[in-house]
């Protein structure tokens, strides 16, 4: 049997189409913080267990503050998936990112405040995030997205810093330019704290952000030179539409790589997380917190 298994969260556009294509056993799952999103579909590709989820749920019905961050990161730990591959729709600020491009994100800035952003709310655990994203994963993705891309005709972009704002409102422009000079590359709504509670459940990490056009920093044209509002969210889907047939190409040859690889993958320092990250004197952390989070922490504690 595999010790790798895969989760795919689906945001924006890829959400939807990995939902209407996959197929396999539906796992309806209540978390000690509620419901998943959707069903986890459990399935199988290449030979390793794939557990698919739609981080908006049927209909993108979730915004993204509204989103049950904990329930989908809980659910897929409790299941067994030790390597995440998550997808979302970002604006560009950089100009060479470029709408339909691929982006494997190595660095994070967080300005979310809604949302809850931690499992351990009766003790103190401090996991590191200097690097937010596997780099065991990042680098599957990489060569992943090199094989595809080459042949696919795009881009696949081997870094870059998400900056992971509010919403649901977009950015003004004087946001835009300040994320710009921040050192932000991409704007998007929904990688945290997903990325955060990843690390928490000592699950490896990586987004593929899809570009679907540049931020307002940047005057919006159609391919024409035409402002108007709806030629524009044509222009828009349509990016969608292409960026996200790339990631499903992507993602699947990541996971042949993942499959072939499964017995000599480097570990991801994901994978000890918690390992000096509970400060925490554990004899006082009340023992049903610590039964409630077991598939967690469990390890830890004797």
């Amino acid at each position: 049997m595999s010790t790798v298994k895969v989760g795919v969260i689906g945001g924006s556009g890829l959400g939807q189409v990995l939902g209407d294509a996959t197929s396999g056993i539906r796992h309806e799952i209540q978390t000690p913080f509620g419901p998943t999103s959707d069903a986890v579909v459990e399935t199988v590709w290449n030979g390793l267990p794939v557990f698919f989820l739609s981080r908006h749920g049927p209909g993108h019905l979730h915004n993204p503050s509204e989103i049950p961050f904990r329930a989908n990161i809980f659910a897929l730990k409790q299941l067994g998936v030790t390597h995440l591959i998550a997808s979302g729709a970002v604006g560009s600020l950089r100009e060479h990112l470029r709408p339909r491009d691929l982006v494997l994100c190595d660095q994070m800035i967080d300005k979310t405040t809604r949302r809850a952003g931690t499992f351990y709310e009766r003790a103190a655990v401090h996991v590191e995030m200097a690097d937010p994203f596997c780099p065991v994963l990042r680098g599957i993705l990489g060569e992943a997205g090199r094989d595809i891309a080459a042949a696919g005709g795009f881009q696949v972009h081997d870094r870059g810093c998400y900056v992971c704002m509010e919403g649901p409102a977009f950015s003004a422009r004087a946001e835009s330019h300040m994320h710009r000079l921040w050192g932000g590359d991409l704007i998007g709504m929904s990688a945290m704290p997903e990325a955060k509670l990843a690390r928490e459940a000592e699950i490896a990490y990586a987004l593929v952000a899809l570009v679907t056009d540049y931020d307002c920093w940047k005057p919006h044209v159609t391919v024409q030179g035409a402002a108007d509002k709806h030629a524009l969210l044509t222009e828009i889907l349509s990016h969608l539409q292409t960026a996200t047939n790339n990631a499903i190409a992507m993602i699947r040859r990541a996971v042949e790589l993942l499959a072939e690889r499964q017995d000599s993958l480097p570990p991801s320092p994901a994978h000890s997380a918690l390992e000096l990250a509970i400060w925490s004197d554990k004899s006082r952390i009340p023992p049903e917190h610590v039964q409630q989070l077991a598939p967690l922490w469990i390890k830890y504690f004797g």
